[in-house]
Parts: C-alpha cells; sequence; structure tokens
C-alpha cells in the first residue's frame, strides 16, 4: 500500500519537472536553498518521506522499493508522465529505484551523497529499535556531526537550527520504517541496469556516504559522471546550495561543469 505522500511545486507551469527528495530525519525543507536557481527553468516538485513532514505513517519495515512506490503513485495523481528525479541519501536511493521501476518516464538521475548499499543490516536495525524505544531527540547530537562540516553551525546557527528541527520533529515511527529500507537497500548488482543519464554528487567530507560511495555509483551506471563537492559533508546540498545548484543544471542541460570538482566517467 502505497503511503499519501505531502509535496510542494515551484516554477513555471510549463517547464520540465525536476523531482527531489530529502534524506533520512529531514524534510522537503532540505532542497529549499537551491529553489532561486532550480525554478528559473524547471518546475520541481519536492517530497515528504512516508512518516516524515506531512507525509503517511505506515508502521512496519518497508523496502526502498515500496518508497518509490510512493513516489510514483504521487506522480500518478498529478498526471506527471515524464521527469528528472534526485534525492539525498535515502531520497538518491528511492530515485535509482524509481529510474529502474520506470526507466521509460525518468529523463535524469541527481544522485547526492547516496549509496548503492549503505552498510551492514544490523546497524539500521539497532537504530531503528532505540528510536522506537526513545523517540527522536538523542539523533539531534548525533547528527550533527555527520550532517555537517566542522563550524558550520557556527556559521550558520539559523540553517542548522532549521534542519535539527526537521529532525526532532519526525515521526519515530516513519523513521524506524525508513532505517529498515535502508538496512535491506542494496543496488551494486544492478547498477548497469539504469538507463538515465546520471549526476552523482559526493560531499568531500561526507563519513556517512564518503567520495567513494559516489565512486561506486559512477563507475557502475553506464552514463555518469561524479561530482565531488567541497567543504561539504552529507547534506551537501543544503552546506552548498550554489556548487550543487550549478552541477545539477548543468547535468540537466547537458553542459559540462568545468570545475575541479567535477570526475567524468572514464
Amino acid at each position: 500500500m502505497s503511503a499519501r505522500l505531502d509535496f510542494r511545486v515551484d516554477g513555471p507551469a510549463d517547464a520540465p519537472v525536476l523531482v527531489l527528495g530529502p534524506s533520512l530525519g529531514t524534510t522537503l525543507e532540505l532542497w529549499e536553498p537551491l529553489l532561486p536557481a532550480l525554478t528559473g527553468s524547471w518546475r520541481v516538485l519536492r517530497y515528504d518521506l512516508r512518516g516524515h513532514g506531512g507525509s503517511e505513517v505506515i508502521p512496519g519495515a518497508v523496502r526502498v522499493e515500496e518508497l518509490a512506490d510512493d513516489v510514483t503513485a504521487l506522480l500518478d495523481r498529478l498526471e506527471i508522465r515524464r521527469f528528472a528525479i534526485g534525492g539525498v541519501s535515502l531520497g538518491g536511493a528511492i530515485a535509482s529505484a524509481v529510474a529502474l521501476r520506470a526507466p521509460a518516464r525518468v529523463t535524469n538521475l541527481i544522485l547526492c551523497c547516496t549509496s548503492a548499499r549503505f552498510g551492514e543490516p544490523g546497524p539500521w536495525l539497532e537504530r531503528a529499535g532505540r528510536v522506537r524505544a526513545e523517540g527522536m531527540r538523542w539523533l539531534a547530537d548525533t547528527s550533527a556531526g555527520r550532517w555537517f562540516t566542522p563550524g558550520f553551525a557556527a556559521r550558520h546557527p539559523d540553517r542548522f537550527e532549521r534542519v535539527m528541527d526537521m529532525l526532532r520533529g519526525t515521526d519515530a515511527e516513519g523513521y524506524a520504517a525508513c532505517c529498515t529500507a535502508l538496512a535491506r537497500f542494496d543496488l551494486r548488482d544492478r547498477l548497469p541496469e539504469v538507463r538515465a543519464p546520471a549526476l552523482v554528487i559526493a560531499g568531500a567530507q561526507d563519513p556517512v556516504t564518503p567520495v567513494a560511495h559516489g565512486q561506486e555509483l559512477a563507475a557502475g551506471i553506464p552514463a555518469a559522471v561524479l561530482t565531488i563537492v567541497p567543504d561539504a559533508s552529507h547534506l551537501a546540498p543544503y552546506e552548498q546550495p550554489g556548487l550543487v545548484a550549478q552541477a545539477v543544471l548543468s547535468h540537466l542541460e547537458g553542459r559540462e561543469w568545468t570545475t575541479s570538482g567535477v570526475t567524468p566517467k572514464g
């Protein structure tokens, strides 16, 4: 059963559609700093993961493929047939799954700070159990150091607290369910099946999905380019929105983004 997702749409009504998903523990607001750049030429649809923000909570374990079905069900309701799609971390995994399940509908992929496999299942299942038992607030203390480079909170206290509020406000059961999706996810053998041109974005200082994870994605997807964003950790679009927006627009428009951060395939 698909969950009903909360969403926002910005940009010209007649522009091509770009679908963007957030990371575990954040909301559609994660992409807001990029909107001024992206909505000049794209109609941007942002959604909340099930159990996050304003989206429906469905208790129990889930797979990334089911989260992908949530997104395609939303797009079907909105009568959107063709689109580019991307996301951060879990949102990127969902975008990959959509591209595999509906290849004729996806024009481009944006895989940001994500992975073909997010590590062993055990730690994710342990986290799900602790969140169900203790709630969400303890996660704020452990997430800050993984999500941002040192000094970001001091330099941008309001923006930092906004993201922490997203995390603290996430439904515990919804968060735990998405942890089970990450525990089960393994796309490594299917990367060669991805047909859409892909931009893989890695934060240079990301400890959650390090650059090596981005390199694996770019090496496995037939039409992929890897962009390494300097001075960025796991939430690179939020920490470096200008650089990420430039990379995304260059990819979507078929232009080469000639900075030292771009590593072409091959």
